[in-house]
Parts: structure tokens; C-alpha cells; sequence
């Protein structure tokens, strides 16, 4: 094994992935609750396409999160110094923000259960340890805290893929066979309520984004070419997962759609089977689409994504909080006009976008101006550190931020 670390290719692209990734999560929390609300009116079939089609967004990070720790260590000595130093960054930049964030759900809670200031410590604290233990203090932290299970796992993954260079023609198919044997598990011994909180739960994820790392050098011309540009056999490739993709979403948003509407009543394992297909095949499609993005689209729209894609931690830690507020104005924006299919979905969007220009806006500012904001925000990126040498080259976002 060599003991050089290879240099790895800068892929700024991959802030492209963390921006659309991000988008997808905010549009599904901030349906989630619109979708059966609004079931009466017309606006229900755009609410429910917005909240099932994005549904990729968690397990999109999760793909890339698997991507970007394959991607910089497969290459490297896996050393006892660089064990401790991967597991060191992941204290500090991903379990102290859990920690700490989890604090400030579990209190915002509290204020909206009207219980803030009512009960003991006695009593706060254990149902606080167990909220952390499960990754429930808020909805959307079961995705650190799975994060954190795959941080565990890594080093044992990584010496296998090393170790048995075979393991990763296979390494897909184990991820689906063990995910899937745990939803059997589950649901006809286990019966788990937090089921979503274990990385098992996604595994394939894991293993996709794996395998694309450690074989980056055979995808790379997919990645950074035109489809004109591709080979006929790579161009027929790349039309299937987008055919396939495409009928995947719809039969998709189809399946909620009837069964919000109450025209049919199926087996939870299509529920899996869907949700399954559906954010595989959109996790491949964003990993091109990032690339195509990065490439073509206008530069003001790529700096605008790369800037949400460095931010996406922040905001992905920060947006429930501010969703949370801007559905107290519910009554008072009603009270002012008259509750329709235009006026709820206008108000729907309404939470997609303050929640995520706000929790960008402060993010930002916060780690501009504020020392020490990666305690509760993770890792600042390079481009918002206050004191930066001229000399100094680009550091990769990619490479340096943990996926949100």
C-alpha cells in the first residue's frame, strides 16, 4: 500500500449537488403539513407533486456524504493518525452542532407545547438524552444522527473496500439486500417508530455513493461532458436512468396522491418500494445534473448555488426553526384573505422561501462575523473565514465541509 497521498481533483460541482439537495429537503418541510391541509382544494395536486417529488433530498446528502469521505480517504494509508484526525473533525464540526442544536429544538418544543418553563430538570433531561439517543429532537435531526452511525462505521467500510478490492463490484446489491432485510425486520418483528433514525435504513445510499467514488475515473467523462459529446453506449445509458427516473417520479406522486385522496389503501412495502426507486435514480440523475449545471447555466446562477451549497449544513440545522415561526402567521394572513387554492398556495410557498432566504441570510452572517459559529453551525467555509492569505489557494468546498 502506498504510503503517498494521492491529490485529489478539485469538484466544485459537488456544492451544485449540496444546493439542490438542500431545495428538495425545504420544499417536503415545508409541505408537509399543506399536503393534508389542503386536500379539499385544487391547489392539493401541486402541493402533493412538490412534497413527494422532492423527497429526495436526505437521501441525496446521505449518497453524497458517502461520496465525499470515499473520495478524499479511498486513496490515502489508512493510518491510526488519520483515523483519529477524520473522527476529530467529526466532533467537532458535526456532534458538537447535533449537541448544541438539539438543545435549541428541544427548548423551541417546549415553547410550542406551552411547557416552557413548567417543568424540572429532573424531568427535562432524560427526555432529553433520549431525544438525542434517537436523533428525535426535532424531526429533521435524525439525518445528523444517522451521519454520525456512518462516522462510526467508515473506518471498518473503508478497510474492507481496501482490503478486498472486489467488494465494491458487489457492494451495491449487499446495501440493498441488507436495508431491504431490515425493513422486513421491522416490520413484521422490530415495529420501530424511528426506523428513518437508522442508517441502515439507507444503506444502498451509502454504498452508491461509494462505489461512485472509489470508481470516479470511469464515470468522470459522464460527469464533465455534453450528452452529444458521450459515447453511444454511455448516451443509451444516460437516457434510460432519465426515462427511468421520470416514470419512477410519477408513478410516485400518482401513489400519494390516490391514497391522500382515500382511492386506495396499500401495503407499506410500496411506500418503501417507491420512496426507494425514487431517490436512487434522482440521487444519480442530481450527481449529472450538478455536473451539467456547474457547466452551462449562467454564472450568476452557478455562484448562487455554489454560495447555498457551502451554506447547506447551516441551513439544513437552521430552517425548521424559522418554518416553524412562519406558520404562527397562518391565522393572521387568513384573517386578511379569504382562504383559497391561489391564496393557501401562495402562503405555502411563502414558508419555502422565508425559511430558506432567512436561515441562509443569518447562517451567513453569523459565520462572516461571529467567531466561533461553527459550534453551532459545523465547519465555515473558506470563502466566509474572516482572515485569509492572498497567497493561499482555493481550498475544495468539497472536500473540506461535511454534506448537510
Amino acid at each position: 500500500m502506498s504510503t503517498v497521498s494521492i491529490k485529489k481533483e478539485r469538484l466544485p460541482q459537488l456544492d451544485t449537488f449540496r444546493a439542490l439537495a438542500i431545495l428538495g429537503v425545504i420544499h417536503v418541510h415545508a409541505t408537509s403539513a399543506a399536503v393534508f391541509e389542503s386536500v379539499d382544494l385544487k391547489a392539493f395536486y401541486l402541493i402533493n407533486f412538490l412534497n413527494v417529488f422532492f423527497r429526495y433530498g436526505t437521501p441525496a446528502f446521505i449518497m453524497l456524504s458517502s461520496f465525499v469521505l470515499f473520495y478524499n480517504y479511498y486513496d490515502r494509508p489508512l493510518t491510526g493518525k488519520l483515523v483519529r484526525g477524520f473522527y476529530k473533525k467529526r466532533i467537532l464540526y458535526i456532534l458538537l452542532p447535533y449537541f448544541l442544536i438539539s438543545a435549541v429544538y428541544f427548548v423551541y418544543k417546549m415553547h410550542v407545547a406551552g411547557t416552557l418553563g413548567t417543568e424540572s430538570y429532573e424531568t427535562m433531561l432524560p427526555r432529553f438524552w433520549k431525544n438525542l439517543r434517537e436523533g428525535t429532537a426535532y424531526t429533521h435531526l435524525y439525518f445528523v444522527y444517522i451521519s454520525v452511525q456512518f462516522y462510526i462505521l467508515f473506518p471498518l467500510l473503508l478497510l474492507l473496500f481496501k482490503s478486498w478490492k472486489g467488494f465494491a463490484r458487489w457492494a451495491i446489491p449487499i446495501g440493498l439486500v441488507l436495508q431491504w432485510a431490515f425493513v422486513f425486520w421491522n416490520r413484521y418483528e422490530l415495529q420501530s417508530q424511528t426506523k428513518a433514525s437508522y442508517a441502515i435504513t439507507y444503506l444502498s445510499y451509502y454504498m452508491i455513493g461509494a462505489v461512485l467514488a472509489i470508481h470516479f475515473d470511469k464515470i468522470r467523462g459522464w460527469l464533465m461532458n455534453d450528452a452529444k459529446k458521450l459515447s453511444p453506449t454511455a448516451r443509451s445509458w444516460n437516457a434510460a436512468l432519465w426515462i427511468s427516473w421520470l416514470l419512477v417520479v410519477i408513478m410516485h406522486v400518482w401513489f400519494y396522491q390516490e391514497i391522500r385522496l382515500g382511492h386506495i389503501a396499500p401495503s407499506s412495502l410500496y411506500y418503501e418500494l417507491l420512496w426507494n426507486l425514487h431517490t436512487m435514480l434522482t440521487a444519480m440523475v442530481l450527481m449529472r445534473a450538478s455536473f451539467v449545471l456547474y457547466r452551462r447555466a449562467p454564472k450568476a446562477i452557478v455562484r448562487w448555488l455554489t454560495r447555498l451549497g457551502e451554506l447547506s449544513f447551516a441551513v439544513y440545522l437552521l430552517h425548521p426553526l424559522v418554518l416553524g415561526f412562519y406558520r404562527e402567521t397562518k391565522g393572521w394572513f387568513f384573517d386578511h384573505v379569504q382562504i383559497g387554492s391561489v391564496t393557501y398556495f401562495a402562503w405555502v410557498c411563502g414558508g419555502t422561501v422565508v425559511s430558506l432566504a432567512v436561515s441562509w441570510i443569518f447562517a451567513q452572517a453569523v459565520m462572516r462575523w461571529i467567531p466561533g459559529s461553527w459550534i453551532l453551525m459545523g465547519s465555515v467555509p473558506y470563502s466566509l473565514r474572516k482572515k485569509k492569505k492572498k497567497s493561499e489557494k482555493a481550498v475544495s468546498r468539497s472536500q473540506s465541509q461535511p454534506s448537510a
